[in-house]
């Protein structure tokens, strides 16, 4: 009996009595409360009015005694535990040491003056350093350095190319002789063993050059980071910079472009089609934008030049200088449902994304590994509430149970991860956006999956200080034979009133801040199809005119 009068009860049901007038009738409600009571008080009061059809002069009369009600029961409540608690600790039965140290334990925890300082960071203390050298004199050591790297990692791509050439000549030369002579000394179970080994001997090459450029990029990220480190304590020793900037230059063989380069230089000479536009939007404060739409490949922005080509260098260093920053270069890439980077666009950008060690961030591989665990989380906590929901709610349980047997690593339509970068020409962020082949027909509309994925994308965004976002116009990277000029026109003009719609949720997302928007188009679309939609883009985004002011004499 003495443990159960020393325990408070969890909850206690208390009656509300409330007694007001409706013309010449007196009357009283009464409502059984639940205390404490964890319901909005606002809540509560609107369905009382509701349910006991109580007429609305009453209603501001209700919530307030209801409030006072509510509020006088708690402390009583809290009073009487206050009480119990004191004499079970007059008693005897609560530890006064135990209880001094709780209370000692969580008042360190929760006071400022008593937290322990954050340790340093290397990677924060790496990017301060960073950030202050590469808008130091000190800018073009910095680069020349990273110009040096990029050289021998290209030299190493192009050594790696040509031997496993030279091994797929070898061994086709090799089938041909076995092909040849099948069906005479030689069976299909021969042949099949030749391949066999061949397949074996390319694995076996390709691995042995992935450990080795590994490895090589896990040493030059270490030299890196260890050289800009003590360059920046020299440089703080001594002001004059001249010295050390003559301690790395780019030789005049560095310049030069490999030999398979020919193709790259070529497409470099390819006019590229772009138009720019200044827009404002909003009704009462207007914010401006810049437009560009260009022609060109989605990876030009991120394959690391020479410093040899025109203009190369000086948008490097752009992107440096920008890279801690408040204004973020990003770029969307349209990926299909799985998380690897083993076919299509996705091993095209995972090979440019090789072509230089990254020296700030984690490798692409392993920045996809990180995500491939983030979405098992995720899946796995979707289908648990899935379930949940489907034990409450059996109608339509067939067509949830079709999401849950999907194969959980891959990521749905209108889905997108987001890898860092510091190693590409002109791109800080990209979004892999999850798109399905509906993007090649013509019937989508706004609510399609692709088009609600550049919303939740400008908005990240908006949220984490990207201000130039690079997004394929069309929905697509590459041209096929069903997209027409008609398809071609539709699909731009959905796209464009779509962004043109998420910019404006802009203003109310981060304030009004001017942004730089590019819509690309493949290389392959004609110059009068890129010339219609040059066209069709001020029609649809207010475009800022000119004035020209004359003098009157």
């Amino acid at each position: 009996m003495k443990k159960n009068k020393n325990k408070v009860s969890s909850t206690a049901e208390k009656e509300f009595v409330f007694e007001f007038r409706a013309g010449k009738h007196n009357c009283v409600l009464k409502v059984p409360l639940q205390f404490p009571v964890q319901e909005n008080i606002s809540d509560l009061h609107g369905r009382l009015m509701l349910l006991h059809r109580i007429p609305c002069y009453i209603e501001n009369e209700l919530k307030t005694s209801l409030s006072s009600f509510i509020e006088k029961e708690t402390i009583l409540d809290y009073d009487r535990e206050a009480e119990l608690a004191l004499q079970r600790l007059t008693t005897g039965d609560v530890d006064v040491n135990q209880l001094t140290n709780a209370w000692s334990k969580s008042y360190v925890e929760t006071t400022l003056e008593h937290a322990r300082p954050e340790e340093p960071s290397w990677d924060e203390d790496f990017a301060d350093v960073y950030h202050e050298l590469i808008h130091s004199p000190a800018s073009d050591t910095l680069l020349n350095l990273e110009h040096n790297y990029f050289v021998s990692i290209s030299e190493l791509i192009s050594e790696r190319d040509m031997e496993i050439k030279k091994l797929q000549e070898k061994q086709a030369a090799e089938m041909d002789k076995v092909m040849h002579e099948l069906g005479n000394t030689l069976s299909d179970q021969d042949v099949n063993a030749v391949a066999s080994q061949h397949f074996d001997a390319q694995q076996v090459l390709e691995n042995k050059w992935v450990s080795e450029l590994k490895q090589v990029t896990g040493i030059q990220k270490h030299e890196y980071q260890g050289w800009v480190i003590k360059l920046h304590q020299d440089l703080q020793k001594s002001n004059n910079s001249s010295k050390i900037n003559e301690e790395i230059k780019v030789q005049p063989s560095q310049l030069s472009e490999p030999a398979d380069s020919g193709a790259r230089l070529y497409e470099e000479q390819q006019p590229q089609l772009e138009e720019s536009f200044t827009i404002h939007l909003g009704a009462q404060l207007k914010t401006m934008h810049n437009l560009r739409l260009v022609r060109a490949d989605m990876l030009d922005f991120c394959k690391h030049r020479h410093h040899g080509s025109s203009g190369a260098k000086l948008r490097r260093l752009q992107t440096a200088l920008s890279l801690y920053s408040s204004s973020l270069c990003g770029l969307v890439l349209l990926v299909d449902n799985r998380v690897n980077s083993y076919s299509g666009i996705k091993r095209d950008f995972a090979t440019v994304a090789k072509e230089c060690t990254d020296f700030h961030f984690h490798s692409l591989e392993e920045q996809l590994e990180e995500v491939q665990q983030v979405v098992l989380y995720a899946r796995a906590q979707r289908s648990s509430k899935q379930k949940d929901q489907s034990e409450i709610l059996r109608n339509g349980a067939d067509d949830k149970s079709k999401n849950v047997e999907r194969n959980p690593s891959n990521i749905l339509p209108g889905e997108f991860y987001i890898s860092r970068h510091s190693n590409l020409s002109e791109v800080h962020v990209v979004f892999h956006l999850c798109v399905d082949d509906n993007v090649r027909l013509g019937n989508i509309t706004a609510r399609d999956p692709a088009i609600m994925g550049l919303r939740n994308i400008l908005k990240v965004c908006c949220t984490h200080d990207i201000t130039t976002i690079t997004v394929p116009l069309l929905l697509v990277h590459d041209m096929s034979e069903e997209m027409t000029i008609p398809w071609c026109l539709k699909r731009a003009e959905l796209v464009f009133k779509c962004v043109k719609g998420f910019m404006m949720e802009m203003a109310s997302w981060d304030g009004g801040i001017s942004r730089t928007v590019q819509f690309l188009v493949p290389k392959t679309i004609s110059e009068e199809m890129f010339y219609q939609l040059s066209n069709m883009l001020p029609q649809i985004f207010r475009v800022s005119s000119t004035l020209t002011l004359t003098s009157k004499h």
